[in-house]
Order: C-alpha cells, then sequence, then structure tokens
C-alpha cells in the first residue's frame, strides 16, 4: 500500500511539473532576457552620464510684459507676453506705445515655457521644494539670457567682424545658380527686433494631439494680436501727436523650440491665419517627420495631416482638368530647422529633418556641429542658452531686416541666402578625394570682375578686398621650398614658391594647407602661371589667381599654453583648412604661400603662436579601411594602427559600421616628432617624449561628415569618442552605411592610433535609434527633470500578436511564453516571422519608388530588433506571472485562514452580517447585476473612453483581465496543489473550490453546471481533469490579451500624464479616433473567446485552408512589424482595432448561425452546449 501511495504521488509530481512547464521560462528565453537588461542598463549609464558640450552661459536681465487678450478666446488660460531686457523699472504702457520693431514670436516646446530662456535649473528647483528657490536666487547669476536679450545686445553692438574665409552659397538644387556677387549681408543693423512669447502653461505637446491643436489656434491668435499691437501703439503715437515713420509689420517671425517648432509650422496654413502673416520660421531641435513620443493615434494622425498640407502647400494650384488656379500657397514661407547633434537624446536629427516635407528651395537643415561659429553639439534644453549659438542666430536674425524698408526681406531666396551663408560654413559636404570635381572643397559661385564697395576692381570672389592689400615691396625675401612637406612657424613676412610640376608628381596631384593664421590678413595663397617678382611683370594674358578666400574654417581647439614658465608655447591648434585639387592648379606653374610681413595687421594683433603647414600628397596613400569585423574586434580590444613620420597630412578613415549606430574611441598617442631613434620610449620618457612633440606639432582635428546630420569636427583629438547622428539601418534609410573621417595630422609627427568600441555606447546609441520600434525609452527632460517609462510598440506588439496566433492555432492553448518562445526556434517559425515582413518593406519601396535601404544592414538590424522585442516582452511576461503567483499564494492563504476560522466568533458574526445583507442582493437589479457581472465594468470602460480618456477604459480591462486569469489560476486544481503540496487539506480546498463554483453556475444559470456535475458521489477523475484544463487553458488565453492591451494602455500612459496636468482646467472630449480604437480594443477583450480561436472566417480557402483568427492575428502581426519598420509605432493600434473588430463580428456571426451566446460564456471562452473537448497531450 504504501508503494502505491508513493508511486501515485510520484505520478501527481510528474504531471504537475508538466503542467508547470509552461509557466518557466527556457534557456534560450533566459538569455534572451539577460541580454535585454544587460544592453538596457549599459544604456541608461551611457544616456545618464554627464555630458561636456562646451557651451558658454548667457546671461539676462528678464523683465516679461503681459499683452491684454481680447474678449471670445477659447483659451484663455494661455497667455502672450513682450520680452525686455534691463534691469531698470519700465512703463509696461509707455513701452508697448513705442513698439515699433520686428515682431518676433517664440513658442516653447513640450513642457516649456515663456521663461524657457531663463536657466533650467530655476523649473527644476520649483518643482522640488521651496528650498531649493531659495537656492535659485542666491544663485541668480547663473540665470541665462534668452535669444531676446542677446538680439538685444547684437542690435545695439552691430554686425559681426567680417572674415575672409570661404562662405557657403546656395546649391544649384537651392536655387542658388544665381548672381549672388550683387547681394552682401548688412554692415549694420536697420532695426531691431521685439521677442514676443506664448505662456501655454508647460503643458506637453509632445504627448497628446488635442493639446497640439489647441497650441495652434492659440498661435494663431497670438500672431493677430501681435500685428494689431503695432497698429494701436501707432495710433496711440498718432493720437499723441508723435512723428510715426515706416511701414507695420505685415509678418511674425516665428522661433520655436521643441513641439514648438511643430506648432509654428501647424499654425502656418491654419485656415484661420492671415494671409503672408508668417514668411520665416526658425525652429530649435524640432521634430518634423514625426513626434518623438509616437504613441498616441491621433497625434500621429495629426503630424501626418500637417506635414501632408505643407507638400501640397509647395505645389501649383490646379483644377482637376489641369488647369492653372493659383501659384504655392507656402512660396513665400522659409524654415530652417537646426538640430542639437548627437546629444540631443530626446529629438534625433532624423526627425529634424525638412525632406520631403519643404523643398530645398525654402529651407534646410542644419546641425549645430556644422554651424559656422558654433561646432558644438548640445542636449534638448542646452540650445536655448547655449551663447555660441544664441549669438549666430541673433545676428541671422538681425541680417534677415532690409535696410531700406526696415522690414524682413520679401524676397524667400535673400532670405535663404542669409540663412545659407550666416550659419553654414564653408567646409565640403564630401571628402572623396578621387572626385576630380572642384565642386568637392569649393561651392560653385561664379567667378567674374565685380567692383566692391569702394568701387575698385576686384578679379574674382575668392581675392583679397583692396583694404588689406599687401604690397609686394612688404616681403623681405622669397623662399623656394624643394619639399612636398612646407612649415610656418612664425609671421616672418616671406613668400614661399612651390613648384607645382615638381612637386606634384609621382601621383602627389593634391594640395592641401592648414594654418591658425587669418586669410588676407594672415596668410595670403596665389597660382602663377610662371615666376615673378609681382603680377605686373606677368603678360597680359596670364594672370595670377588668388584663392586665399578658399580657405574654410575649422573650429580650433583649446589655446597653446606654456609647459614651464618662460619655456617655449605649444604649437597652436589650425583653424583654417585649404584643398586645391589637380583641376584647380591645372594651367599653373607656381603656388606661392605669403605670410604677413607686420606684426599686426589692420590694427589686430597676431596670434601667441603661428603655424601654418602644407603638402602636396597623394589621397590613397592616406586611405585606412576599417572592415566591420575589426570593428566588431574593437570591442574586446582595440586596433591599433602606427603611422610613420612624413606620413600624408590629411587621411580618409573609412569605417565600414556607420559612427551613428557604433561610435569608436579614436586615440592618438605621438610616438616620435623627428628625432632619430626616439621610437615608442618607456613611460617616463614617453611623456618626456610627448611634451617635446606638441612644441613642434599641432594638435590633431578630425572632421566627420553625415548625409543626415552634416558635419561633426573633433578639434585636439588626442582621445575622442567619434559618433555622428546617423540614422542607418532604418527603412527610410538611404546611401551608403559608411562614415568616412578626415583626419589631420601633422606629418613631422609619428603617431600610434588605437580605435576601441565602448560597449555603453554602442548600447545608447542603438536605444536611441531603434527605441521605437523595439522599448521606446523617452528621457524627457523638460523643466530639468525626468520622465522615465517603456512604451512598449512595434515590434513588441508584433511578437504578442504572433503568439496569439500560436495560441489560436495550438490545442490545448499554450502559456503566452511557451508560444513566444515557440515562435523563437530556428530556423522556423523564427525566420519567417523576422524576415518576411523586412522582404514586404523593400516590396513597397519598390512600388512606390522609394530609395532602398542598405539590405544587408537593414535585415540584420531589423532582426536583432526584433529578438530584442521578444526578449523585452519574455520580461514582461515573467513578471506578471510572478504577480500572478504571489496573488495567488497569499489567495490560498486567506482561503486556508477562513476555514480554519469556520467555528469561531468572529466568523459567526461576520456570517450574521452577510446574511443581513442579503435582502439588498435580493434586489431585482442587483439580482441582474450579478447574473451579468461584466455588464459594469464593459460599461465604464466604453464611457470612460468615450468621455474620459482611453487610458482608464484599457485599464478598466485591463483589470478584467486581471480577475479573470487569477480566478482561473486560483481554482486550477493543480495550482492549489503547486501552493500547498499534495496533502489532505489540499484536497479539501479543490473540494471546496469545486462545489463553490458548481453553486456559482447553478445561480447564473451557467452551462458549467450541466458540464461538469458528477453522478452522486466522488466526481470521475476524467471530468476533474477537464475541468482543470479548462481553467488553464482560459488562464493561458487570458494573459496573452492582457500582455497585448497592457501595451496598448502603456502607449496611452504618455497622454495620460498630460491630461490629468490638465485637470481643472478646460477640458475636453478625447480625439475620436482615440476613443474608436480603444472601443475596439475593449470588444477585443470581451469577445476574442476560446470558442472564437478555432471558429472559421466567411472569406476564401487559402491553400486549402479555412481562415481562422489565426490568421487574423498573423495579418496583424505583420503589419505592426512594417509599423515598427517604419518608426510609426502608434499604427499598431490600427491592427489592434481590426483584430477587435473581427472578434466583434466573428461573435456576432455564431449567434446568427448557432445557439445564443450570453456575455459570460463569450467572456469566460466557455464552449456551446452539448460540446465536449476531448484534449490530449501528445
Amino acid at each position: 500500500m504504501l508503494n502505491n501511495m508513493e508511486n501515485e504521488r510520484r505520478n501527481n509530481n510528474k504531471n504537475e511539473d508538466a503542467r508547470m512547464r509552461g509557466f518557466r521560462p527556457s534557456l534560450r528565453a533566459m538569455m534572451l532576457v539577460i541580454a535585454v537588461i544587460w544592453v538596457g542598463v549599459a544604456a541608461l549609464y551611457g544616456l545618464l552620464k554627464p555630458v561636456s558640450n562646451g557651451c558658454i552661459m548667457t546671461y539676462m536681465y528678464p523683465t516679461y510684459i503681459p499683452i491684454s487678450t481680447r474678449e471670445g478666446v477659447s483659451s484663455v488660460k494661455y497667455g502672450l507676453y513682450l520680452y525686455h531686457e534691463g534691469w531698470r523699472k519700465i512703463d509696461f504702457k509707455e513701452h508697448l506705445k513705442n513698439l515699433n520693431g520686428i515682431p518676433v514670436l517664440f513658442i516653447p516646446g513640450n513642457g516649456g515655457s515663456y521663461k524657457q530662456a531663463r536657466s533650467s535649473f530655476y523649473h527644476c528647483c520649483y518643482l522640488v521644494s521651496k528650498l531649493c528657490i531659495a537656492l535659485h536666487k542666491l544663485l541668480s547669476f547663473l540665470q541665462v539670457r534668452s535669444l531676446a536679450a542677446e538680439s538685444d545686445r547684437a542690435y545695439q553692438g552691430g554686425s559681426l567682424e567680417r572674415t575672409f574665409y570661404r562662405e557657403a552659397y546656395l546649391t544649384s538644387e537651392e536655387g542658388g545658380n544665381v548672381d549672388v556677387a550683387d547681394f552682401q549681408l548688412p554692415n549694420r543693423y536697420a532695426n531691431r527686433l521685439d521677442w514676443f512669447a506664448v505662456d501655454l502653461e508647460g503643458e506637453h505637446s509632445a504627448m497628446d494631439g488635442r493639446i497640439l491643436e489647441e497650441h495652434t489656434e492659440y498661435v494663431v491668435y497670438a500672431i493677430h494680436r501681435i500685428l494689431d499691437q503695432y497698429k494701436e501703439s501707432r495710433d496711440a503715437r498718432k493720437r499723441e501727436g508723435a512723428a510715426t515713420t515706416g511701414s507695420l509689420p505685415k509678418s511674425v517671425i516665428l522661433i520655436g523650440h521643441s513641439m514648438g517648432g511643430f506648432v509654428a509650422r501647424a499654425a502656418t496654413i491654419h485656415p484661420h491665419l492671415r494671409k503672408s502673416a508668417v514668411e520665416t520660421i526658425l525652429t530649435l531641435s524640432s521634430p518634423h517627420q514625426s513626434p518623438p513620443v509616437a504613441l498616441q493615434p491621433s497625434l500621429g494622425h495629426y503630424y501626418e495631416s500637417i506635414n501632408q498640407e505643407w507638400r501640397k502647400g509647395y505645389e501649383v494650384q490646379t483644377t482637376q482638368t489641369g488647369h492653372y488656379v493659383s501659384g504655392p500657397a507656402l512660396s513665400h514661407v522659409v524654415v530652417v530647422s537646426i538640430s542639437g547633434g548627437y546629444n540631443d537624446y530626446q529629438v534625433r536629427s532624423k526627425l529634424e529633418s525638412l525632406d520631403s516635407i519643404v523643398p530645398p528651395t525654402h529651407g534646410f537643415m542644419i546641425s549645430s556641429t556644422s554651424m559656422k561659429n558654433v561646432w558644438l553639439s548640445m542636449e534638448h534644453q542646452a540650445i536655448l542658452w547655449c551663447n555660441q549659438l544664441v549669438v549666430q542666430v541673433s545676428h541671422t536674425l538681425l541680417s534677415l531686416i532690409d535696410s531700406r524698408t526696415g522690414q524682413p526681406l520679401p524676397d524667400t531666396r535673400q532670405r535663404l541666402e542669409i540663412f545659407t551663408r550666416m550659419l553654414r560654413s564653408g567646409i565640403p559636404q564630401s571628402f572623396n578625394w578621387k572626385m576630380q570635381s572642384q565642386s568637392i572643397w569649393s561651392t560653385h559661385v561664379p567667378v567674374k570682375d565685380v567692383k566692391d564697395t569702394a568701387g575698385s576692381q576686384v578679379h574674382n570672389l575668392f581675392d583679397c578686398p583692396s583694404s588689406v592689400h599687401w604690397s609686394d615691396d612688404g616681403l623681405e625675401r622669397d623662399l623656394y621650398i624643394q619639399t612636398t612637406t612646407v612649415t610656418v612657424l612664425a609671421m616672418d613676412g616671406r613668400r614661399r614658391w612651390l613648384d607645382i610640376e615638381k612637386l606634384g608628381s609621382n601621383g602627389k596631384s593634391h594640395f592641401i594647407f592648414v594654418t591658425n593664421l587669418a586669410p588676407c590678413s594672415g596668410v595670403r595663397i596665389h597660382l602663377w602661371p610662371q615666376k615673378g617678382k609681382s603680377s605686373s611683370d606677368l603678360p597680359a594674358g596670364k594672370r595670377v589667381l588668388e584663392v586665399t578666400s578658399k580657405m574654410v574654417q575649422i573650429p580650433a581647439g583649446p589655446a597653446p599654453r606654456q609647459i614651464e614658465p618662460g619655456s617655449q608655447t605649444e604649437q597652436a591648434p589650425p583653424s583654417a583648412v585649404l584643398h586645391l585639387g589637380p583641376e584647380e592648379m591645372h594651367g599653373f606653374r607656381f603656388l606661392t604661400i605669403s605670410v604677413a610681413p607686420r606684426p599686426t595687421i589692420s590694427g589686430r594683433p597676431p596670434p601667441a603662436t603661428s603655424m601654418a603647414v602644407g603638402q602636396f600628397f597623394n589621397p590613397d596613400e592616406g586611405e585606412i579601411e576599417f572592415s566591420p569585423i575589426s570593428m566588431l574586434l574593437a570591442t574586446h580590444s582595440h586596433k591599433d594602427v602606427l603611422l610613420k613620420e612624413d606620413h600624408p597630412l590629411a587621411f580618409n578613415l573609412s569605417f565600414a559600421i556607420s559612427l551613428g549606430l557604433l561610435p569608436v574611441t579614436f586615440s592618438l598617442k605621438t610616438a616620435g616628432c623627428g628625432i632619430k631613434d626616439s621610437g615608442l620610449l618607456d613611460e617616463a620618457g614617453d611623456m618626456e617624449n610627448t611634451k617635446l612633440c606638441k612644441l613642434r606639432c599641432f594638435p590633431p582635428v578630425a572632421l566627420a561628415w553625415d548625409p543626415t546630420s552634416g558635419l561633426h569636427v573633433f578639434p585636439n583629438l588626442y582621445s575622442e569618442n567619434l559618433v555622428v547622428d546617423s540614422s542607418p539601418a532604418l527603412w527610410a534609410s538611404t546611401g551608403t552605411e559608411k562614415t568616412t573621417v578626415l583626419l589631420l595630422l601633422d606629418p613631422h609627427c609619428s603617431y600610434k592610433a588605437s580605435i576601441a568600441v565602448s560597449v555603453t555606447t554602442a548600447a545608447s546609441r542603438f536605444l536611441l535609434l531603434y527605441s521605437s520600434q523595439v522599448i521606446n525609452l523617452n528621457l524627457m527632460l523638460a523643466n530639468s527633470y525626468y520622465y522615465f517609462y517603456f512604451p512598449i510598440v512595434g515590434f513588441s506588439v508584433a511578437v504578442i500578436l504572433f503568439a496569439l496566433m500560436r495560441q489560436a492555432h495550438a490545442r490545448p492553448i499554450p502559456s503566452i511564453l511557451k508560444a513566444v518562445e515557440s515562435n523563437l526556434k530556428i530556423p522556423f517559425p523564427f525566420l519567417p516571422f523576422a524576415v518576411v515582413p523586412i522582404l514586404v518593406s523593400l516590396f513597397f519601396s519598390f512600388v512606390i519608388s522609394q530609395p532602398f535601404p542598405p539590405f544587408f544592414s537593414f535585415t540584420i538590424v531589423s532582426m536583432i530588433c526584433y529578438l530584442f522585442a521578444n526578449g523585452f516582452v519574455i520580461l514582461l511576461i515573467l513578471v506578471s506571472q510572478l504577480v500572478f503567483y504571489v496573488a495567488a499564494y497569499i489567495h490560498v492563504l486567506i482561503k486556508r485562514r477562513w476555514q480554519l476560522w469556520e467555528g469561531n466568533f468572529c466568523f459567526l458574526f461576520l456570517q450574521w452580517f452577510m446574511n443581513l445583507s442579503s435582502k439588498f442582493f435580493s434586489l431585482k437589479v442587483v439580482r441582474v447585476l450579478r447574473a451579468n457581472p461584466l455588464f459594469i465594468p464593459i460599461s465604464a470602460a466604453i464611457v470612460l473612453s468615450t468621455f474620459v480618456h482611453p487610458a482608464l477604459g484599457l485599464f478598466i480591462l485591463i483589470l478584467s483581465h486581471a480577475l479573470c486569469c487569477h480566478s482561473s489560476l486560483c481554482n486550477d486544481s493543480k495550482c492549489y496543489s503547486f501552493f500547498l503540496g499534495n496533502s489532505y487539506l489540499t484536497t479539501s480546498f479543490r473540494s471546496h473550490a469545486r462545489k463553490k463554483e458548481l453553486s456559482d453556475c447553478k445561480g447564473e444559470g451557467n452551462y458549467l453546471s450541466q458540464q461538469f456535475a458528477s453522478k452522486p458521489g466522488s466526481p470521475s477523475k476524467e471530468n476533474s481533469s477537464s475541468y482543470g484544463q479548462t481553467q488553464e487553458d482560459t488562464f493561458h488565453h487570458r494573459h496573452g490579451l492582457l500582455m497585448l492591451h497592457l501595451l496598448a494602455a502603456l502607449m496611452f500612459v504618455p497622454s495620460l500624464v498630460s491630461w490629468l496636468q490638465r485637470i481643472g482646467m478646460h477640458q475636453s472630449f478625447p480625439r475620436f479616433l482615440d476613443s474608436f480604437l480603444c472601443i475596439c480594443l475593449i470588444l477585443h477583450g470581451i469577445f476574442s473567446s476560446e470558442s472564437l480561436l478555432s471558429s472559421s472566417l466567411p472569406f476564401p480557402r487559402i491553400l486549402g485552408q479555412e481562415v481562422r483568427l489565426n490568421f487574423v492575428y498573423l495579418i496583424a502581426g505583420m503589419y505592426s512589424y512594417l509599423s515598427g519598420l517604419a518608426l510609426e509605432p502608434y499604427k499598431v493600434f490600427y491592427a489592434m482595432g481590426a483584430v477587435g473588430i473581427v472578434s466583434f463580428a466573428l461573435s456576432i456571426l455564431q449567434v446568427w448561425t448557432g445557439a445564443p451566446l450570453s456575455i459570460l460564456q463569450v467572456w469566460t471562452g466557455a464552449p456551446r452546449f452539448g460540446r465536449r473537448r476531448h484534449w490530449h497531450r501528445h
């Protein structure tokens, strides 16, 4: 007997282990979860560590003058203010009366304030406590000045000092194939800027489409109010007899930060906006392509509609028959987008691009890393107070004013030309030496004889002006260079001759020159057809060509310092570079480098140390390629490259994997600098060698170019992370994935270069680039504090839908964890799920004539994203299972205590109280509600989704799923065995649970009383096993739906946060699109029952198979996968809504064609009457 009991116990344990196996993750799943956690932690470490951006603070003394709001304005909670710079108290009315400048309206971004130009530290402290506010007052000198304060100072100080570096001009694609010689930047500004700002109450416009629309409507009102204010001010001056000069402004310049930039564009096409009220828009770190938190369907739809209207706005308006109606509605609008570069974690440069929205003839995007006089990457908030950028933008806006009218220039091309010349640098957009076109390093500008302001004849646009002309007598004596490398260490007043024919032989047909001397005032470069003392000595047919102004400016590193007092100063970093190709030197015999003959030029002192190095070189000798394998191996061990002395001055480093995806740490170590047998010394000798070489060799400089974010300059490159804000391996990516870096090294020194890949940096870049596909980590730094939330989008929804497809196909229903793990089996079904959507996306690209992304990298990265999405979903499933197990364990313990208390006084008193309340439960309304327990939660979910907020309705749906899962888990007899073990008490609990279930089912008229009611006596093993299998299947099915709807609810969390912020203010109903899709999800949760999984749809057979619900899940998963590839995660709601509609229609079809199903049966997944399931494990 004991042996029989022992065998029975072992058999029960084996059965329980088999039943619980679906709840335990496999080794493959655990490894994937560990990888996801490791990458997430590494990425957070890389994202949260402090970043030194090199920005200088700007200080201000602000005064905000409120502008009265007229009656009848719907958005009375918002406000309009006029900014005044100064610490003295002023009369607001008198100041408004004298308003006569150029109106500029600043629009804050997500969670921003009209005082946003002030230190973000202020708002952070305000949110923490009053103690921090006191600390802020103590540190009030740290308050920064906004664009308004700096533009006021720029107006008073005049225009920027003119330099003679090469300027950027419009390309032929941008309409620059016209004469630009007659257009010059102003020497002084004709009018000042009047800065206005809207107070949008710090609402989170990046999270809700309704808020964006309200902000747009108020900005339209603010624009009209500003223009009317100028008329009121002019009329007030007329009434007082004051002189009124100039014309009234007809347009307002819009400056938007973050989401404020998109609001500016939305207001420009608003149907109520006056004609030509907006002609110039400048955006700072503003997402234009799609919202950074693209999770709400109405928000994504609003973005699409605005961008579509902008595309139509630049098209000629015609009738259906093709007859001309009018010109483009936005032909007068110029838009310039400035991005913060790779340090802007919130809005990537890809989202800030204006491609396919604004044509190149009316706008462009530029990164702060490639802006003239800026050259820095900055965080999302730092772009508002970074002095280098603020100064350049202020002078750019002042340059837009016409000196004749005192109003902004009306010509679109002239305004775009000013933006180009003031913001862009003259550095080329390609470093491909093998291309012989002159456009590589020089913008195509017509070379013609023109006159400057003094009336003197100037040969071409690259000549120096006559005001800084050197007399040939000023040069002491000429030097004739016999080597391919020429060096200048002092302003010695000499002219150096280089024989192009001799030195440029043996393939060394390119010439490059770097210096810290200013062009024209410090150094000049000429091309001579033959040797002569001066240009006047040459025949009339042979003229000297000056190419000095072809030098492009690059950011210089830190100023040189003395290693010891009285010792020699370190070599200065270069601040300009010149490149001449063979075509540019064709027809000339000599090249001369003339250094300034006097210690001061134009009244300015020379630099502390002077340097210039030029070289004829062969581009092929400077090519260094890093293959994908070598870059991946650099994650474990760094790769070294030894560069000997007399190496090329310019190197082309070609990285096979984009530095936007895999940043590298590039380190340079000086190995020698002309000292014989120096080699690599010991550590002490190496330090002395490095100090000595810094006195002779200029600091290295690296220039990287990316098609998306533009130029990235890394001065003083001894150890630096080389990264560009690229967006490789995306569906919208085009072109090559390689990154080319131009490295400028002093040829007198030898270097030991090494590259290494930082895992944390690479993980951070991966998370930033592909977060909207896997886990959208939004570090909302608005108001200087962090919002951390992890909405699962794109691929994660596809993973759940694929798992639901497997649940709908398999019998018995596997757990959602087992379904996800089954989909990861290689090669099938993993490869079809991961690769087929990629092929479909490429087919769509072919159909719509869209350029194909790089196939190899696009496929590999997409599959990695899909794997990481699986890992994150598994992690989420494990956490939810842990919660259910803990809740079930507590539930069982409470039941155990309850039975132990059945005989004591407290239990009798509680039972008496429950009998007393039976009268209430005997009411007809209560009995109806008890018979249909889901009526209240379903009704509440639909009402909340329609009239309050969709997230609240989804939370109620999730709660219903959780209660159903908890009930099924606790009623499963095997779960009792799992929690309490095999004992007599377990058996009693099983009997008690089954009796209660049968009594409940009889009270509700449920079929379970007939299905599982046994004959007199003990219940049969078959019925008990079938009942346990039913509870287990119900748990698995509802758990899968819970995961899907949990993801949907989390996607609405940002919108819910913004809704909670507006409680007590003017509220409006949710958008119809959001409510409709959420109701579809609720219908999916109600009508997606176990009985529907095996029902066929009324569609033709596919490959001889009936179309069932699993096919619907498959199509929805594929669509969600494609939404992730397209960086449009909000579109997964369309797939989930379609599944809900199909489930609802299928349930209605079952009612029409068979026995009616009650809502309770549908909810619990009950099969029809008279049908029995015989599911067996094989």
